[in-house]
């Protein structure tokens, strides 16, 4: 599998955030190798997006990254503890950026378990199996992505995404989650998830 490049990730948001879907991220920790299949993802278009945290033109010190070249990290917290990990997209200054929402796990599935609940794999429940990465704070804490990889490359090798080259699957778009304070915004079609994959993070709104 080859490692996404640059120019991948220099293109409309929504163009790449379809595209994401069936990648995979992997965190490479000195040689320990934590991925997912990429399986759920929100666009965020800057500037003119009522939901984006450069929404008007904000910049600040937590949003500067967006400002920067595309193919970057941006980890940022919510609610004091749930780490977000989302990837800049099309030119600098256009601080656009995708939030992935949820990963089928694919390597390392014991690190995982135990990142996110102290117990083996075989030890979950299979409600536990399907809640391990299936949402964007769970898939961070089970791939060890924190506010340490913020303005990580990912055209490096820490933190990346492949590209199988072999896809079988159907996209399917909805409305993005938890943005009711973005007025029409709100209402954009911009969440893309494979469907009837189960470690979609919540069922579809329309």
């Amino acid at each position: 599998m080859k490692k996404l490049t640059r120019d991948f990730y220099n293109r409309d948001t929504l163009k790449v955030a379809k595209e994401l879907l069936g990648k995979i991220l992997v965190h490479n920790i000195n040689g320990k190798i934590l991925s997912g299949k990429i399986v759920e993802v929100e666009a965020y278009k800057g500037i003119t997006d009522k939901a984006a945290h450069s929404y008007g033109g904000r910049r600040t010190k937590r949003t500067e990254v967006m400002y920067g070249i595309c193919g970057i990290s941006y980890v940022f917290m919510i609610y004091g503890m749930y780490n977000c990990f989302n990837i800049t997209t099309e030119d600098k200054n256009i601080p656009n950026a995708i939030l992935v929402r949820a990963l089928e796990p694919i390597d390392n599935l014991d690190i995982m378990s135990f990142n996110r609940f102290n117990k083996s794999y075989n030890e979950l429940s299979k409600k536990q199996k399907i809640n391990l990465t299936n949402g964007p704070g769970k898939l961070c804490k089970a791939l060890e992505i924190d506010r340490r990889l913020n303005n990580c490359d990912l055209c490096k090798n820490e933190l990346y995404i492949l590209d199988p080259e072999k896809y079988d699957f159907t996209i399917e778009s909805a409305k993005r989650i938890g943005i009711d304070y973005a007025e029409e915004a709100a209402d954009y079609p911009w969440r893309f998830y494979i469907k009837d994959n189960i470690y979609v993070s919540k069922k579809p709104t329309s």
